[in-house]
């Protein structure tokens, strides 16, 4: 299930991942506290969801937790790994979000492993479970400082205000 909270005057588009099943996760408060500032958010469960999603929206930072499945509805399995995927789909996309990755409670050199391949795929930053909201929000606003100058990135179609004529 793809949730999308419509904001028209939204200029940043935000795909948040979650592979957990708890109600009223970090997941789920996140877009809520965002939405007022003008970001538009994507929530997916699933790799599928979120590839779908690529295909039809503009994403400039993401949110993969690792442990999302593949397939809707499925769990975690070696061969069900959505958030491994999605980090590598992401990767190939022209224009390339900024990621922040939620890692998976693993043995510490599976989990060395997968955080190398993480930041070699072009993570922005690294979380450990359970993600702490306040965190993920500084983290984000480092994105915005370092990539975005405090401002939200512009829509290609949204035109700049012309400049008075003296």
């Amino acid at each position: 299930m793809v949730e999308v909270r419509p904001n028209p005057s939204s200029r940043l588009n935000l795909l948040v991942s979650h592979g957990g099943w708890q109600d009223d996760s970090w997941a789920d408060r996140l877009p809520r506290l965002l939405e007022p500032m003008g970001i538009r958010s994507f929530r997916v469960t699933s790799g599928r969801e979120a590839q779908h999603l690529v295909e039809h929206h503009p994403v400039h930072i993401a949110v993969v937790d690792l442990a999302l499945p593949l397939e809707p509805d499925g769990s975690p399995s070696p061969t069900n790994e959505g958030g491994p995927r999605l980090l590598e789909l992401l990767a190939r996309l022209d224009r390339r979000p900024d990621v922040i990755v939620v890692k998976r409670r693993r043995a510490s050199r599976d989990e060395a492993r997968e955080l190398t391949a993480a930041l070699q795929l072009g993570a922005f930053a690294a979380l450990d479970p359970p993600v702490q909201l306040e965190l993920l929000l500084k983290v984000l606003q480092r994105i915005l400082n370092k990539r975005y100058a405090d401002r939200w990135p512009c829509d290609p179609n949204d035109q700049p205000p012309s400049e008075p004529r003296a």
